[in-house]
């Protein structure tokens, strides 16, 4: 594949008179590229999605599914009751505090279609976390599954899915939907593209969580990148020509969501299945062997999810091969599971895409032949999307190739933190959204290599995490593997590797360090292996939690 040749369908879907045409306009007093076509606001991709009709869309275990045309007569029957019966208006805010259980969907999109704000809150927080994200955001009303229900002490109403209902101040689910009316229409409300969609709080991983402020235009620029990648990709399979559009007698497209939908990457999942007519299937919990049975019995032609999952289904047998993409995201994936999924079968493909939830999922991304050829970048930028690569310490640009922070801005950037102006001004300047992470730019190519707060600097070295991370990946004995630093008296930080090892293998710390040293500098060779039982600590979206880990091994480290 040639680079003239994927610019050039790109441009043909996105320049003047192109099916997605984008148009300069100012948002927010920031000049940007956006695009120009009808699909504006969060609402126009469900009114959309009532086209499919009878087509499955909504799959959770073996029994319940619901078609898109049930789905979108439970959106404008809850959208109706959001603003009639409960009297909730422009700007109010209504949490979303659940599992990826089939009522997600329609929630969500009748919030949006209601001209609200959706608020969705991570579900393993602790009670004392619900807590602050209800009253940070300042949440009209809360949609709960029976779990999170039992955890809140609120003022707040509560509907409560998949439960009885039976606390004062709850209400059922079943009982709120067979209230609803059959043949309700949407309600008639204004909504603009620059109107505020979501409020998605941060991992929180480094302190509290800030709720980014997501508004349509960011969720239907992320959502048409998303249509125009796969364009560009199903082109350049085809030998560079865009194929026809699919039949009513072609087999629909049909996704395996393993993100959780609170997290930007498993809500990207859902909006794109809404506009494109996918079928989800979504899992209570991460189940391998369910997950395998779920690809086989609804015939699903993609898998989603960090690159935990993905590996524990690659290195298990599950049978993968007629999967037409596998996309991961949520945290550094490494080059080694891009070559792994890319030799399943001759029609699947691995994709990559790299953002943040303050840039509204993927703003720059990697797929097909181009990630097999280049699996330590992740890939090039959207349209619309402006990079700029900062030195931290003065802030202006390094050159090309050079290492420093990433700034992007774009239409898909959010305009800030809810309630947060301090943080709001530390992160975004003049329109640019500081990332925090390091990397640089190689003939148009990015390549992240570490988050600014993960680099070790050992003797006056930078040593990037996420590099030794892919070399340790590459040994066939190691099944996790994360590098932090830990203090040292000459040196000032120390390289330290904690693995988990496959059962039964043998391999000891001399062996992995010898494994690096043949693939990187000397200084990048861990110090020290600690081998980990178990899963390492993780947030729910795949990244590591480092800084527990550093807290468990530092003491032992100094004891070695």
């Amino acid at each position: 594949m040639s680079e003239e040749q994927r610019q050039r369908l790109v441009d043909e879907l996105t320049g003047p008179g192109g099916e997605f045409a984008i148009v300069e306009r100012e948002i927010r007093g920031i000049p940007m590229r956006v695009y120009g076509g009808p699909l504006e606001t969060l609402r126009d991709v469900v009114a959309f999605s009532a086209g499919y009709g009878d087509r499955d869309f909504l799959v959770y275990g073996e029994s319940d599914r619901c078609t898109f045309a049930e789905h979108f007569r439970r959106v404008a029957g809850l959208a109706r009751c959001l603003r009639e019966e409960y009297g909730l208006g422009a700007g109010d805010r209504v949490a979303i505090a659940m599992r990826n259980y089939p009522e997600w969907a329609p929630i969500f999109w009748a919030v949006q279609a209601a001209g609200l704000i959706a608020v969705p809150l991570n579900a393993w927080w602790s009670a004392a976390e619900l807590r602050f994200g209800i009253e940070d955001c300042g949440a009209r009303l809360i949609f709960a599954d029976a779990e999170r229900t039992a955890l809140l002490d609120t003022d707040v109403p509560v509907v409560e899915v998949r439960g009885g209902g039976s606390r004062r101040g709850v209400r059922a689910w079943d009982e709120l939907l067979a209230s609803l009316p059959g043949d309700a229409a949407l309600p008639e409300v204004a909504i603009g593209p620059d109107d505020d969609a979501t409020i998605l709080y941060t991992s929180g991983t480094t302190g509290r969580p800030k709720g980014a402020v997501g508004t349509h235009r960011n969720h239907c620029t992320n959502v048409l990148n998303t249509v125009v990648a796969r364009r560009v990709g199903a082109a350049l399979a085809n030998g560079g020509e865009f194929p026809p559009p699919a039949g009513p007698d072609d087999p629909p497209a049909g996704a395996l969501l393993t993100f959780p939908i609170f997290h930007i990457a498993g809500l990207t999942t859902l909006c794109f299945a809404t506009l494109a007519g996918v079928k989800v299937a979504t899992m209570y919990r991460w189940d391998r062997a369910e997950a395998a049975e779920l690809i086989e019995r609804e015939a699903l032609t993609t898998v989603a999810g960090v690159p935990t999952v993905v590996r524990d289904l690659v290195e298990h047998g599950a049978d993968l091969s007629r999967l037409e993409g596998v996309n991961m995201g949520g945290a550094p994936i490494p080059p080694d599971l891009v070559r792994r999924v890319g030799a399943l079968g001759p029609v699947t493909s691995a994709a990559n895409g790299y953002g943040l939830t303050e840039t509204t999922s993927a703003v720059v991304s990697n797929a097909g032949q181009a990630y097999q050829e280049r699996p330590d970048s992740v890939g090039r930028c959207a349209p619309g999307a402006d990079l700029r690569v900062v030195d931290p310490a003065t802030g202006a640009d390094v050159a090309d190739g050079e290492i420093g922070e990433l700034w992007f801005r774009g239409p898909n950037v959010v305009r800030g933190y809810w309630n947060n102006p301090e943080a709001t001004a530390a992160a975004f300047v003049d329109g640019w959204f500081r990332t925090g992470d390091l990397g640089h730019v190689q003939d148009g190519w990015v390549h992240v290599v570490d988050r600014m707060k993960d680099v070790v600097i050992r003797g006056g070295e930078n040593v990037y995490c996420a590099e030794v991370e892919a070399a340790l990946f590459e040994h066939p004995d190691v099944v996790d593997a994360a590098v932090v630093g830990v203090p040292h008296r000459e040196l000032g930080e120390e390289v330290v590797a904690v693995v988990t090892a496959r059962s039964g293998s043998g391999v000891d710390a001399a062996a992995l360090r010898a494994h690096v040293g043949q693939r990187l500098a000397a200084f990048k060779v861990p110090a020290h292996v600690v081998f980990h039982a178990g899963e390492l600590p993780r947030t729910t979206t795949g990244k590591v939690l480092k800084r527990r880990l550093r807290e468990q091994i530092t003491d032992a480290v100094a004891r070695s």
